[in-house]
């Protein structure tokens, strides 16, 4: 069975990369595609690595006619998703990219993004879409929250030790370094070449970066008491990709069985032989997580390094791996392209 979809916020990195996907899906088919200031343009005007496909042009939400649409994909900013969503069809199945629904007490998400939640009933229904852990919820849901990218990151490299006790949860260090489309399409001083390019640049240090509120809800449910990590994050003159490298303390050879355990089954995560390290190289433009661990010159620590695409396993890839459970699709369709390289 084919399904129509629609994707609003085309003509952001995460819309063009739901299309790249969907392009590739056997059973999914694209019938509706929203941009705000370039609504009456052709996707190929914006983005011309698309102009092969044959597209729809881009409306405002208002045109499109949700009747005709299966699930809706919303790449849309934070507090715009949320006034959007709430007016959409009650029948209609969404993966929200947005932070707006990703955090489960109206609370924290005032405290962190800074303004009250203006869609409570919506917020109340919503899954955390970190597939590989809330799969089950996930194919029953009508609203799925995608994770931030850095958020996800350190999840794929820590979830499995909290559950397993098999770290200290007090001393949990993560080394973030992330590509710039992390920080989206729009224009920003700090974001052109000559300010970004020969240089790493260190950025919401001493717990200020919003992913942290992710971590904070996640890690704490897992061990059933409050769990703290220390993160800052690196902007890198990198289009794409994450890596990070996360310092423990427990047995890394404990630490590689646990996570060779947790994964087994897992199509899109790969856990290297001890001692390797991935590299964001090799995971881009793929679904794919590369996890590798090392034991410290320390006795009784550990570095796990973790590196996924923040556009694809990070944001618009986790997206579709997430409709696919929600349609009763298999949940690797469209995403099992291999990573570009070099």
């Amino acid at each position: 069975m084919t399904h129509n979809i629609a994707i609003l916020g085309a003509s952001g990195y995460t819309g063009a990369e739901l299309v790249r996907l969907i392009a590739t899906h056997p059973s999914m088919n694209i019938s509706a595609l929203s941009a705000d200031r370039k609504a009456g343009m052709e996707m190929a005007e914006v983005f011309p690595h698309l102009r092969h496909l044959d597209l729809p042009s881009l409306v405002k939400i208002d045109e499109i006619d949700f009747a005709e649409i299966d699930l809706c994909f919303c790449a849309l900013p934070h507090k715009t998703s949320q006034d959007v969503i709430a007016k959409l069809p009650q029948s209609l199945k969404i993966v929200d990219l947005s932070a707006d629904f990703r955090l489960r007490d109206p609370e924290a998400y005032e405290t962190w993004y800074g303004n009250p939640h203006t869609a409570l009933e919506q917020q109340a229904e919503a899954v955390y879409g970190l597939t590989e852990f809330y799969r089950d919820e996930i194919a029953k849901a009508r609203l799925v929250a995608g994770t931030g990218c850095n958020a996800a990151t350190g999840q794929y490299a820590l979830r499995p030790l909290i559950e397993a006790n098999v770290i200290n949860l007090d001393e949990i260090i993560i080394d973030l370094k992330t590509g710039v489309s992390g920080a989206g399409r729009s224009l920003k001083e700090n974001l052109l070449h000559a300010e970004l390019s020969e240089g790493a640049h260190p950025y919401a240090i001493g717990g200020t970066h919003r992913h942290l509120a992710e971590f904070d809800q996640e890690f704490s449910a897992i061990a059933g008491r409050p769990v703290k990590v220390q993160f800052t994050p690196h902007l890198l003159p990198a289009n794409r990709g994450i890596v990070a490298t996360i310092y423990v303390k427990g047995d890394p050879q404990v630490i590689q069985a646990t996570f060779e355990t947790a994964y087994k089954s897992e199509p899109f995560v790969e856990v290297l032989p001890f001692g390797q390290a991935p590299s964001t190289r090799h995971i881009r433009g793929s679904n794919f997580v590369h996890i590798g661990v090392t034991g410290d010159r320390i006795e009784g620590r550990a570095i796990i390094v973790c590196a996924l695409d923040n556009l694809t396993k990070g944001s618009s890839g986790q997206a579709l791996q997430n409709a696919n459970l929600m349609l009763g699709h298999p949940e690797t369709a469209g995403l099992m392209l291999a990573p570009v390289f070099p």
